[in-house]
Parts: structure tokens; sequence; C-alpha cells
């Protein structure tokens, strides 16, 4: 099954996207060739821009905090398992204390590296960081693996505290919502949203052998969904069939 979300506001966009690219690097530093190296290094830089908004530690640290007063909320209530609360507590804690206490931006043990920087700039032009142009970048990618993969790591431990709260956050978001099942009527679905709620972001579970794509749309008012598919001749177009879905509303 593919899982596609939908952020229901700017601050979980940015969410979403920094988490994209961190499981990607993730992968990447995984893996042993130079190629998968070098866009490793791609991908570092994309996480600096994306980890460059001014606001985007304090927001982490707000819905951390928020997270945190929900679930003491829950004390009271005799169904809760305590353990289990007390343990989410004590890593929303944790998250928000790593995060709170780590002082400038992550990304400043990166700018303050002329060699990244120079493979940074180039590598915005095509073929940017090719032998010619980049030597030094050419001799550390022929570099044994485990050397790249050592200053990798090293470059992106700045980012764990920040990363660490994003993951955590996320996850809780993604919990606490309540699968329902739609139904398209050729192709279409509109829902009114619940006044009074927020909602962070929007799940839809697909089945890829039905070859569908959503096209998702929403605000805090409502929600609209069109499945397209592919045309003979390539577009995306509606599809007119109806089907049924499994859909999770994450507040």
């Amino acid at each position: 099954m593919i899982v596609y979300e939908y952020p229901f506001n700017e601050r979980v966009r940015s969410y979403l996207r920094l988490e994209y690219l961190l499981r990607r690097l993730d992968v990447l530093l995984q893996r042993s060739t130079d190629v998968d190296h070098h866009f490793a290094i791609t991908t570092l830089f994309e996480i600096m821009d994306v980890a460059s908004r001014t606001d985007l530690k304090a927001d982490l640290l707000k819905d951390l905090e928020r997270q945190r007063q929900q679930f003491n909320a829950y004390r009271a209530s005799p169904m809760i398992a305590v353990d289990m609360l007390d343990k989410v507590i004590a890593q929303l804690d944790g998250a928000h204390s790593r995060l709170r206490e780590q002082t400038g931006k992550p990304s400043q043990l990166l700018i303050e590296n002329e060699w990244l920087m120079a493979i940074r700039n180039r590598s915005g032009i095509p073929g940017g960081t090719c032998t010619f142009d980049l030597p030094s970048y050419h001799t550390w990618l022929h570099a044994d693996s485990e050397l790249r993969r050592a200053d990798l790591q090293r470059w992106t431990e700045p980012f764990e505290p920040l990363a660490s709260a994003l993951f955590l956050l996320l996850k809780l978001f993604r919990d606490a919502g309540t699968p329902q099942r739609i139904a398209t009527i050729r192709g279409q679905f509109q829902q009114n949203l619940p006044q009074g709620r927020t909602y962070q972001l929007l799940r839809l579970q697909l089945d890829p052998q039905a070859g569908l794509v959503p096209e998702i749309s929403g605000n805090r008012l409502m929600i609209s969904i069109r499945m397209l598919h592919k045309a003979d001749n390539g577009q995306m177009v509606l599809t007119q069939q109806d089907g049924q879905y499994e859909m999770v509303l994450c507040a």
C-alpha cells in the first residue's frame, strides 16, 4: 500500500519536507558507492535550506510542549496505562531538552567549512561538480568508503536533536488519527471538517495495483480528493470509477 500525506498548514509542510530529506539521507549513508555519497552531500545541502527557517526550531519546541500538555491531561482518565504515558512524556521531555539546549544553527558547522560550501555553490550548476571543476572533491569521492561515511556522519551530527524531535512529533501526529473509510463517486470525494478542531495532516492509503494518483486539496473547513489515472496519451485525467479507500485525519 502507498500512503499519501497532505499537510493542512505551512508548519507541517516544512516538517514533512525535512523528514523526507532526513530519511533519504539515512538511506544514502548506509550505502558505500561514491555516487550514493555524492547524493548524500547534495541531500545534506537541501536539509540545510529547509532547516534554515528561523521559526522551525521554535515551532518544534511549541508543538512538543503542546503534546506534553495533552498527554499530561490524560492522567485523569482511569483508562490510561500510566507506564506507557510516562514513557511518552519522557520522550517528549528529552527531545524538547536536547533541541532547546542546542545553541546556534545546526548548519553552522557546514557553513564554516569552505570546502563544503564550494561544493554547494557548484552543485547548483548542471555538471558543476565535475572532476576539473572540483578536483579535491573528486579525490574525496575516490577515498575509502568508510572514511567518506565518517565525514558524512560528522557533518550530519548537528542535525540529530532536530531530527529526533521531528520524528517523534510526526509519529505522535500520525498515531493520533482514526482511520475511516471513504467512498469516491466518479473519482471525487469532498468532506466538511468539524468546526473547532484543528487537523495537522491527512493520510490516504491506496493500493498501487489500482494505478491511481490522488490529487488532494484542503483547508481548515473542508477537504477534496480527486482520483487520477494515466490516459493513453500520458496525461493524468480524472477516473470515472467509484472506489473506497482508507483515510486518516490526524489532529
